[in-house]
């Protein structure tokens, strides 16, 4: 009810902002809910075509007035889309299946979407797997960091930076070493590329943008509104970011958290302890006790953890304060080991 009454205020501003500021309202209510139907609609709001005329040589006054309307609704229906496309990935992100269906509807839009919507689906794929580099994703964006549009090459190269965010990923910073040479006489591409490569060196590798914690059961809204925000500066790239507000970058900052886990005693002093960290297993309804982690490996804390890895203490002298073994935990000695 409230997102409809929102709605309604924003379409009163006016066209263009009015629309797109409205849909963006509806696909931020629904960020990480994986609704099916909001999905749909979306889509749906990509499907259609505008006709943006060329021809400004009309004689009558009401022809002009008429193309000029026309011209309004194309402008409205292009913003509208470029949210619609985010959108998707706002929505889809919170589950695996979800993100995997919606790329598959990426790549029809990439082949089949007006230019408008390819501009902005490698943001919608940075937004759907930040700091999460999956190959698929990687060779997307890397295919259309050579694009003969200017603004898919530079959202792209970006796009590279955030799915691979913190990771110090070797696939991607040799892609992006790649790039700095085929962009050396470039000067803006070559800035995304650099801006790219700290952000997959992120924090050395100890820092991530995933805007979701405690093994992706939350999402933290202040992640996803500074990542959204840098992303909807992207959707005008060459004004904004490669113009003079490229301190929207900043918003980034919202977004950063560790991804180590480090494990301390009771008086809040460093416990190096071994701990297994694996392939996080989805054990929900499973009957008795079923391996939590698969594939694992024993390290000392404080260690670091991968999208998608858990981990569990490998000793029985300590117990954790958290059911959830992720960035801070204070451990207790366990009484029963010590009788």
């Amino acid at each position: 009810g409230i997102n409809a009454e929102y709605g309604e205020a924003l379409i009163v501003v006016g066209d263009p902002l009015g629309k797109m500021a409205a849909t963006l309202v509806e696909v931020v209510a629904y960020a990480g809910t994986g609704d099916v139907l909001k999905i749909q609609k979306m889509l749906h709001l990509c499907s259609e075509h505008y006709e943006v005329s060329r021809d400004d040589n009309k004689k009558d006054k009401k022809e002009k007035q008429e193309a000029d309307a026309k011209k309004l609704e194309a402008e409205t229906g292009i913003a509208q889309q470029m949210v619609a496309v985010i959108g998707i990935a706002l929505i889809a992100m919170a589950e695996e299946l979800g993100a995997e269906m919606a790329l598959r509807s990426y790549a029809n839009l990439l082949r089949y979407g007006e230019p408008c919507i390819r501009r902005v689906v490698p943001l919608a794929l940075a937004m759907l797997s930040a700091s999460n580099p999956k190959l698929e994703i990687i060779d997307t964006l890397s295919k259309l960091s050579h694009d003969s549009d200017s603004e898919v090459a530079h959202n792209a190269i970006f796009a590279m930076g955030i799915v691979g965010s913190g990771t110090n990923n070797a696939r991607l910073a040799n892609m992006l070493r790649q790039l700095a040479q085929y962009y050396h006489k470039d000067a803006n591409n070559l800035f995304m590329v650099r801006l790219a490569q700290g952000l997959v060196h992120l924090g050395k590798g100890t820092l991530t943008l995933s805007p979701y914690h405690s093994d992706k059961m939350l999402m933290s809204r202040v992640a996803v509104g500074g990542l959204l925000g840098v992303i909807v500066a992207f959707m005008d790239v060459n004004n904004l970011i490669i113009g003079k507000s490229h301190y929207l970058l900043y918003h980034l900052v919202s977004a950063i958290q560790p991804r180590m886990l480090v494990t301390f005693n009771e008086d809040l002093k460093p416990l190096p302890v071994p701990v297994r960290v694996g392939q996080a297993v989805d054990v929900v309804g499973q009957a008795g006790k079923p391996k939590t982690i698969t594939g694992f490996q024993t390290h000392t804390t404080p260690v670091l953890l991968a999208h998608g890895e858990r981990a569990e203490l490998g000793t029985n002298e300590y117990t954790p304060l958290t059911p959830v073994m992720e960035g801070f935990v204070i451990l207790r000695k366990n009484e029963d080991m010590e009788e």
